[in-house]
């Protein structure tokens, strides 16, 4: 088959270009043709036979310094003009994508049914969902605050704007409503054959809107683990990823205090990063990556995923039990989708830094068993999901 993986960005930042790009592997692996259609970027590591990208603009300099970008933000006839010339030179069977929403656009579906048409083939539009951004205009599910909030899930997108829900700014908001309603009502998501969703929790949420119901599939990401040197436990509870408020950190440094005679250890990046240094017995060790996060991971007692909002699919969890490391997740989101809890981690209630603290102590008091049941862990790899795929794909 020839398949086309559609993102944004075609260099490494995030969770979903993390995905196309393994993805693009092992479909490689397996004999099929992958190209990639996106931004045009000099850090790009992958590219298309037409060399064809969406010209890059950013949104960070704000309006007055580009006039485009509001239309851009909502509709882009630049991304259909280049994604035409790549389907056109590929002929894809499948063009499966992932995040294009504020860049290339939902226009680009238009273009892509429309090439269809011409061809009078069956040309599979496949959508994998690695955020809420189908039912929220601003993504997350949360507001300004960095709360939870289903305002929007009825399809009345005016809550956005009523609540500044896109970074707390009325503008960015305006345009954020603007775009949820157009592709609303233009239903350009009708074109989508199917919408993977990482998570039965994000599925559930998109399953609120009939457009989205008959879609939706759910289909955990795929992990394989590395091998790791043998390791011993050391004494520490470690956080690892984006370190922030939204992400539950604050949360687990209360946690921390209420266990001095603990070691905390964060490793990654994010704005809580100086709240962390202020905690005597927490550590920051900065950004790790490779064998070093591996066996960071991997010498932990236990690893936390204290998340404040509704995480998807949180490769952090399924990376601490794969190497071994239990976890106490927050009961949100897709998180508790992934803990055998009481075997292989405990869940507690998002925010509660007494209860957090409990449940640390709980699993360190019963380390070894913990340990021992996540040997036995089992979550997608990348054949499973191959196959899982091919039968989206061929549907």
């Amino acid at each position: 088959m020839k398949i086309l993986l559609v993102n944004k960005f075609l260099y490494p930042k995030g969770g979903s270009e993390t995905y196309i790009f393994k993805l693009g592997e092992v479909l490689k692996k397996h004999g099929h043709s992958v190209e990639y259609f996106g931004l045009e970027n000099e850090k790009n590591i992958v590219s298309n036979s037409a060399d064809s990208y969406a010209s890059h603009l950013d949104f960070n300099e704000g309006i007055k310094k580009n006039l485009k970008a509001p239309f851009r933000i909502i509709y882009s006839t630049e991304a259909r003009r280049k994604i035409r010339r790549v389907l056109h030179a590929f002929n894809p069977d499948v063009v499966h994508l992932n995040n294009i929403q504020f860049h290339l656009t939902p226009s680009i579906i238009l273009e892509i049914h429309k090439y269809r048409k011409e061809k009078n083939q069956n040309l599979k539009i496949i959508y994998t969902a690695h955020d809420y951004q189908l039912v929220c205009p601003s993504h997350g599910l949360f507001d300004a605050d960095i709360n939870i909030c289903e305002k929007c899930l009825d399809g009345n997108y005016f809550n956005c704007l009523k609540t500044k829900c896109m970074k707390n700014s009325r503008s960015k908001s305006l345009l954020a409503t603007a775009d949820a309603y157009l592709w609303k009502y233009i239903r350009a998501y009708d074109y989508v054959d199917k919408i993977v969703c990482p998570s039965e929790f994000l599925k559930g949420k998109l399953d609120t809107q009939k457009r989205f119901a008959l879609k939706t599939v759910a289909l955990h990401n795929f992990f394989d683990a590395e091998a790791v040197a043998d390791t011993e436990k050391e004494d520490y509870i470690l956080e690892f990823g984006h370190l922030s408020k939204d992400k539950g950190t604050l949360t687990l440094l209360e946690a921390a205090k209420k266990l001095p005679e603990y070691k905390f250890v964060f490793a990654g990046f994010g704005s809580a990063e100086e709240e962390i240094k202020k905690v005597p017995n927490a550590e920051y060790v900065g950004f790790k990556t490779g064998d070093e996060l591996k066996e960071l991971i991997a010498k932990a007692r236990v690893s936390v995923c204290p998340s404040e909002w509704y995480e998807n699919c949180p490769f952090s969890v399924i990376e601490s039990q794969i190497y071994g490391t239990p976890v106490v997740g927050s009961r949100l989101g897709g998180i508790p989708e992934l803990i055998q809890e009481g075997k292989t981690g405990l869940l507690f209630e998002a925010g509660n830094s007494e209860e957090l603290a409990e449940k640390i102590k709980q699993i360190i008091d019963n380390n070894e068993n913990y340990i021992r049941n996540c040997e036995n862990v089992s979550f997608e790899t990348s054949e499973s999901y191959y196959h899982k795929l091919m039968d989206i794909y061929r549907g």
